[in-house]
């Protein structure tokens, strides 16, 4: 049920990732293409070598550095589950590892979960089909939302955006079964064919929970309507981005006058909460929408849609039939992977979800020693030091501004590898079947979890990825900055690679989350994270024009055909990914100061290192679906437009190449903010 905002979380990445060779530390020049060139064609010199060597296996969507890392966490979690497994005898009933070895068990039970088919969904179907008035159809959707399912609009918890010590609630629109509200609103070719064929598969969803043929058919065109009329309703990714429209907090006067179809006062009743005294309304022309449509839709399509939120929520953890048919559309077709993951991995990844701070506990207690998380520690603090240096010498800001910067600059939370408390799961029950049951039961914990905190302090130690996660983020409602010990680990930090592979890589990427608190979005929250411009309008006008530099530069990037990058869309991370590698660069340099200058390795200096240590993150193959789809849906750039993206802006990595003006690496116009 936990809500995220445009605003509240930007994350590093959003994509699957992939492996590293063994016992190669920094880089392996054998990741290289020496055919290519530095100066014309920078990601296929530096990771040419390793696109060859690693197709996209048939499981994938794509394969890159991010799923090497993955590939090599997961086997470490299929281990840790595989022995709690079979130590299930020697476990406490109703401890962590209990829990952790019954989730994984029952998730690994194909047979039983065959054999039972749509049956753990039968009571809950049932519910839906006695739904006989408004009120209930409200209590049916307030349940659903508890367990999980998309149904309507999301509901939970979030710092409020104007007091930053306290929690409210929110609600933001949701309810669509596609990826985006353009999948339902755009009328080009593949539009239209890709609607037509998510109108076949809710079809056979719906045939698969029991509908004949016919009237299956009928009510998959009747949810297609109804996800029509919400996602033309709702905002665009774009427009999202803005945490000043996306922030409508209302009282419940204002909440009765938004949907007098709608009783808020019920509703939280339903979820079991006291009257509140306040919603954040995101989108609040969506759930105006949402109002007619309670008004105008027929109980009946209600009910047809209800109960396919319900069964697509619950599909990859019901049989092989609904899984199957499942990763036909949203694998398959959307993302053109031709094969779904081994059941282990699908079973370790849902583990993870379900019970992740439990299993991080024992991942981090095995896999990130002392001296990894101290040297982690001390590059934050480098990279903080080059920032505090650097925003002095910016030209475009006022003093003013670089004064309030600097504040918040020292107000930085830094959290790395694992949080300093660990989440309790006492109230979560979990056994060895039906596997179904366990994802509701997990799903529900964390609902009401996320629920409790509403009307309460914030709680600055909770982290919102686990610790084996290979991702990092910068929340600016809590300005921190989150580094999980699954990204400490090669190729992004090598503890026996030399500094400037770590520089390129961790460092760079501690320095993209830094930046977010003073991107088009970070730089609206002050240093306590409450949403309040702290710069001038001049200061502003000077940020937007250098910004438009970097929109134009991604916006001509050509994924395939016609489709190019939306610059818009992915603004915001490609400014972190200029800046960040910049201050990393300076941090570099700057530990080098007092020390002889590093020797070349493999014929590269330093610095050519270090700009290879960038690239090679991003080393990815993606098939054409997936690409198109990250291209629609995705706030980051596809990898190959990252590798190369912020080096050609910086004249560091032209002097480092000897690249040459009129060179493809060499931007005519040269984008520079930090």
């Amino acid at each position: 049920m936990k809500v995220r905002s445009a605003a509240a979380l930007t994350l590093l990445v959003l994509a699957p990732a992939v492996s590293r060779a063994a016992e190669v530390h920094g880089i392996d020049p054998a990741d290289m293409d020496l055919t290519s060139k530095a100066c014309q064609n920078f990601y296929l010199y530096a990771d040419g070598g390793w696109l060859k060597k690693n197709p996209i296996p048939p499981d994938y969507p794509s394969w890159g550095a991010f799923n090497e890392l993955e590939e090599r966490n997961r086997e470490i979690l299929h281990q840790i589950l595989e022995k709690l497994v079979s130590d299930r005898v020697s476990l406490s009933n109703g401890s962590d590892e209990q829990k952790l070895s019954d989730f994984y068990a029952s998730c690994m039970d194909e047979k039983a979960i065959d054999a039972e088919g749509i049956a753990p969904l039968k009571a809950e179907l049932e519910r839906i089909e006695q739904v006989g008035s408004p009120a209930e159809l409200q209590a049916e959707i307030a349940r659903l939302q508890v367990q999980g399912t998309n149904a309507v609009f999301a509901f939970g918890s979030e710092q409020d955006r104007k007091n930053a010590t306290e929690v409210i609630a929110a609600a933001f629109q949701g309810g669509l079964g596609m990826p985006d509200r353009d999948y339902y609103v755009k009328t080009d070719g593949p539009s239209k064919e890709l609607r037509s064929k998510y109108l076949t598969h809710v079809t056979k969803m719906l045939e698969l929970a029991g509908d004949a043929k016919g009237k299956a058919a009928a009510r998959a065109k009747a949810i297609l309507a109804l996800e029509t009329k919400l996602a033309e309703a709702s905002m665009t990714r774009v427009e999202q981005r803005d945490p000043e429209k996306t922030y409508n907090k209302m009282g419940p006067q204002e909440l009765a006058a938004l949907m007098p179809n709608f009783s808020w006062s019920a509703y939280f009743k339903d979820l079991g909460m006291p009257s509140l005294p306040a919603v954040n309304i995101g989108q609040p022309k969506f759930f105006e929408a949402v109002n007619r449509l309670m008004r105008d839709v027929p109980l009946e399509d209600w009910k047809t849609y209800l109960r396919w939120k319900l069964v697509a929520a619950a599909a990859p953890s019901l049989s092989s039939k609904f899984v199957d048919q499942d990763f036909d559309f949203n694998g398959r077709i959307l993302q053109g992977t031709p094969e779904n993951l081994p059941r282990w991995k699908r079973c370790v990844a849902s583990t993870d979800n379900a019970l992740g701070m439990a299993l991080g506990r024992i991942y981090v207690r095995d896999n990130f020693p002392p001296e990894s998380k101290k040297r982690a520690d001390e590059m934050v603090r480098n990279l903080i030091a080059a920032l505090r240096t650097d925003i002095p010498t910016l030209s475009w800001m006022s003093e003013a501004t670089k004064k309030a910067a600097l504040e918040k600059l020292s107000a930085f939370d830094q959290k790395i590898g694992y949080p300093a408390r660990w989440r309790d799961y006492t109230a979560l029950t979990i056994g060895r079947g039906p596997y179904v049951t366990n994802v509701l039961n997990a799903t529900a914990f964390e609902s009401r979890r996320d629920l409790a905190k509403i009307g309460r302090p914030v709680d600055r130690t909770d982290w919102e990825m686990t610790p084996p996660t290979v991702n990092a983020y910068y929340n600016p409602l809590r300005n921190e900055i989150v580094f999980p010990a699954g990204i400490l680990q090669p190729p992004f930090f090598d503890g026996r690679a030399d500094d400037a592979v770590n520089y390129g890589g961790i460092g760079a990427v501690i320095g993209h989350e830094m930046t977010h608190g003073f991107d088009d979005e970070g730089r609206k929250f002050d240093a306590q994270g409450n949403l309040k411009d702290w710069w001038t309008p001049q200061d502003a006008s000077n940020y937007e024009k250098r910004a438009a530099c970097v929109e134009q530069q991604f916006s001509a990037y050509v994924v395939e055909g016609d489709l190019h990058v939306n610059g818009k869309l992915v603004l915001g991370e490609s400014i972190a990914d200029l800046g960040g590698l910049k201050l990393a660069y300076d941090a570099f340099r700057k530990s080098l100061s007092d020390k002889p200058e590093p020797g070349k390795i493999d014929g590269l200096t330093p610095d050519q290192r270090f700009f290879l240590g960038w690239a090679r993150v991003w080393a990815s193959n993606d098939r054409p679906e997936f690409a198109r789809l990250l291209t629609n849906v995705n706030p980051h750039p596809l990898d190959r437009f990252r590798a190369i993206g912020a080096p050609s802006n910086m004249p560091e990595f032209a002097r480092a190449f000897s690249c040459a003006a009129g060179d493809p690496m060499v931007r005519s116009e040269s984008c520079a903010i930090w």
